[in-house]
């Protein structure tokens, strides 16, 4: 059973080739860990999985991308796939509004009015982030006097308000101190029993913790999947993937 099917995906930005026919699969229920070279690709990859990339300029696609079976790029409007394939960035960005309000802002968009309904589910995704506790006190504070670490749980909270099938994360762990990465980590681990968790990494050893599979792009390619214990033992197709896992390029 696949939960996302990539089918011959080719990407390219103001002219320029980003991806160059990338197909794979990613199952229901597994941590599926992306690493790679920088300018890889990694990023744009998950751009075009919610079509964040549609909102670049001079951008071109060619193959697809199918959910459940059903093509993202179908007659649906585009926030329908961004609201059930989430995506946290980076780095932490809260908006300028209370913690609450960051939490609660997405589905209050897309037509939840009903106040108990709103609270439910800001505390349910709070909880998931791991957050809960550090801030149940003071949800009307604003969000961006939040540590660093606090505010990468908040884009995971703000990313499960809208009850994603599939999680992308793309480097969470860039800007924040190793223990607030380990409690992000657990909290995946958890989350996994409730979706798809689709993880691009720069830390191998992360990639190691945490998927069932991984993958190795590089030059715009996806060139090795495999299991996780298998992949990290070396056991891929290309050099380029146990040159990169063994520290030799990066």
């Amino acid at each position: 059973m696949k939960k996302l099917e990539i089918k011959n995906l080719s990407c390219s930005l103001q002219e320029k080739a980003i991806l160059h026919e990338i197909s794979f699969t990613v199952l229901p229920h597994e941590i599926f860990s992306i690493i790679g070279p920088a300018n890889s690709g990694k990023t744009t990859l998950l751009r075009c999985l919610n079509r964040m990339i549609e909102l670049e300029p001079k951008v071109k696609l060619r193959g697809d991308i199918l959910l459940d079976d059903e093509s993202i790029f179908s007659s649906r409007d585009a926030s329908w796939i961004r609201r059930r394939i989430g995506m946290v960035s980076p780095l932490p960005v809260g908006l300028p509004m209370s913690i609450k309000d960051n939490v609660t802002y997405a589905p209050r968009m897309a037509g939840l009015t009903n106040k108990t309904d709103l609270e439910e589910l800001m505390m349910d995704s709070l909880k998931k982030a791991s957050l809960w506790d550090e801030v149940k006190d003071r949800l009307d504070h604003l969000a961006t006097k939040l540590s660093g670490g606090q505010q990468q749980r908040l884009t995971i909270a703000r990313a499960l308000s809208h009850a994603p099938d599939i999680l992308c994360l793309d480097e969470f762990s860039i800007a924040i101190d190793p223990v607030t990465t380990a409690r992000i980590e657990e909290t995946l681990k958890e989350l996994k029993r409730e979706m798809t968790i689709i993880l691009v990494t720069n830390i191998n050893s992360q990639a190691k913790r945490l998927s069932d599979r991984s993958a190795m792009m590089f030059d715009g390619k996806m060139i090795d999947i495999e299991k996780t214990d298998s992949f990290f033992a070396g056991k891929v197709k290309h050099q380029a993937t146990i040159d990169f896992i063994e520290g030799r390029v990066g």
